[in-house]
């Protein structure tokens, strides 16, 4: 067998394989650790973030993991994030021209992934925990089964791994200075943000949201205070000049017990007085939370009306604007973790299975399905215009696709139109001219248009002659009219009346198509220049 060349072209060995990386040094990792958030001070919190940059990285992601653990709403949000690519179709895809062995190893990777003991969804939801950490790390278990090498997934934690001297390559911690190099085909290790300058310790979405997570816990910390200290009214007894202390000690007991159980006995002679405070410094702990939230919902989803709706100032159109700017962080996350996961999984397989590849230009890749479908509503109505006007250009398939509606394949059933409804089309002679067959309404060409003529004469003639029999129809209307008026006011007035009745749907919508192709045209006509010039 040839020597099987790693992603970055090195060589490697299948008898490193035997054993994970982690299997010789892995007691020593497991070390028991305390939660990191167990006194956190700022200045604690600095010094952890320091370490780090300095290429010391257990503090920084000690913290990270108890952060997303204690608060529900960056848990949520963080969800909401890791969710939504889970949620993704996916597909491999052969690289372009791809030759009938390239294809054969694109099916034969999709059928592993589809039906591999661990579902590739676990491990692109580890994966997504790079977004916050600024990176993830799962390790391979490669097992021979039935003659073919077979991983499993192991993920690792942020606590397991160091940096070099560069502060900029990720290794396995051990007993030396800079770790262990990660070993080829050993892992699958993702770094989102490669484009962000700066130490990779630096990376990751909590190094920004640590701090209003900070605040937020003594924004609350001073909240509870507050309610255990103004929460409740402040129960004042007094007693008569010279009291005992044992009747001091008994009105004592009577204001206690009148607090917690609404039930005291005391002397004739004492007086209890209930003073309710009224303090309004309260909403300040809560602006503070709010502002935290909202904080972090801005970095982890790109806004915050799709996850805080007051409905005050969030509304439906700054909702569907917010859900945008969420759509383009799906794709940027979906076009991440598949680069990352054809360099580390899918190329592995091909190398130690099938062979004959030695680059990643040539490897099949993983890509995520991230369109959305169109309105059908919205497709629906603009698609008759545009046949009707002429636009006979659009194809079957690209309908489906924007639709996201499968083509029927072999026998397989379709939907129809029903004979009631079909009947209910076909009532007047324009409605029945419009029902016409698709195909005919593609291939048609009105008569006295030649068929060498250029496309927008022959346009304009086919738009003309599709709205002459629309005005002879107005025009049969008002002649009837004038025939039967005596005089001008009756015409006037029949004129008046006939008004709304008369039917203009069919040509408004050809008008309306008309200007439309014509906008086009223009468009088209101008990005021509631009390209000449």
């Amino acid at each position: 067998m040839s020597q099987i060349l790693d992603q970055f072209g090195q060589p490697i060995r299948t008898g490193d394989l035997a054993e994970p990386q982690t299997a010789r040094i892995g007691p020593w990792l497991h070390r028991t650790l305390e939660p990191a958030l167990t006194g956190l001070t700022p200045s604690r919190l600095s010094a952890a973030l320091v370490a780090a940059d300095n290429g010391n990285l257990l503090e920084q992601h000690r913290l990270f993991a108890d952060m997303e653990g204690r608060d529900a709403h960056l848990a949520a949000e963080m969800g909401k994030r890791k969710n939504s690519l889970i949620g993704l179709d996916w597909d491999i895809v052969p690289p372009r021209n791809a030759t009938p062995a390239e294809e054969a190893a694109a099916e034969w990777v999709e059928e592993v992934l589809e039906d591999a003991i661990d579902p590739l969804e676990d491990l692109i939801a580890f994966l997504m925990e790079a977004i916050g950490h600024g990176f993830a790390c799962a390790e391979l278990d490669w097992k021979k089964q039935d003659g073919e090498w077979l991983p499993t997934y192991h993920p690792r934690p942020q606590e397991w791994f160091c940096l070099d001297a560069t502060r900029s390559e990720l290794r396995l911690v051990d007993t030396s200075a800079d770790g262990q190099v990660l070993r080829s085909f050993g892992w699958v290790w993702h770094v989102p943000g490669k484009a962000k300058t700066g130490y990779m310790g630096r990376m990751g979405l909590y190094r920004a949201i640590v701090w209003p997570f900070l605040y937020k816990a003594y924004a609350i910390g001073d909240f509870a205070e507050f309610l255990e200290t103004y929460g409740l009214p402040i129960i004042t007894g007094k007693y008569f000049s010279g009291a005992s202390d044992d009747e001091k000690s008994s009105l004592l007991r009577a204001v206690s017990a009148l607090g917690h159980d609404a039930r005291a006995i005391m002397p004739q002679e004492m007086t209890i007085e209930i003073d309710k405070v009224s303090a309004h410094g309260d909403d300040l702990h809560l602006r503070m939370v709010d502002w935290a939230d909202k904080s972090i919902s801005k970095l982890v989803l790109g806004g915050t009306l799709t996850s805080q709706a007051d409905g005050k100032t969030s509304t439906n159109a700054l909702g569907n604007v917010h859900n945008e700017v969420r759509h383009d962080i799906l794709i940027s996350d979906a076009r991440q973790i598949a680069a990352t996961l054809t360099r580390d999984l899918i190329y592995p397989l091909i190398a130690l299975n099938l062979g004959g590849i030695d680059s990643l230009r040539r490897c099949p890749r993983l890509v995520f399905d991230t369109s959305e479908a169109e309105d059908v509503s919205l497709v629906a109505e603009a698609l008759p215009k545009l046949v009707g006007a002429g636009m006979n250009t659009i194809p079957l398939a690209w309908v489906h696709e924007k639709l996201k509606i499968p083509q029927a394949e072999g026998n397989e059933p379709v939907l129809s139109m029903s004979a009631t409804t079909a009947n209910t089309e076909t009532k007047t002679p324009s409605t029945a001219t419009n029902a016409a067959p698709a195909k005919a309404a593609l291939s048609a060409q009105p008569a006295g248009v030649s068929s060498s003529a250029p496309p927008d004469v022959a346009l304009a003639d086919q738009l003309a002659s599709t709205a002459q029999p629309l005005m002879d129809d107005l025009i049969a209307a008002v002649s009837s009219m004038v025939a039967q008026a005596s005089d001008l006011p009756s015409l006037q007035a029949s004129l008046l009346n006939a008004y709304g009745d008369l039917d203009t749907a069919d040509l408004t919508n050809l008008m309306a198509a008309a200007f439309a192709l014509a906008e086009l045209k223009g468009m088209a006509a101008v990005q021509a220049e631009s390209i000449i010039s």
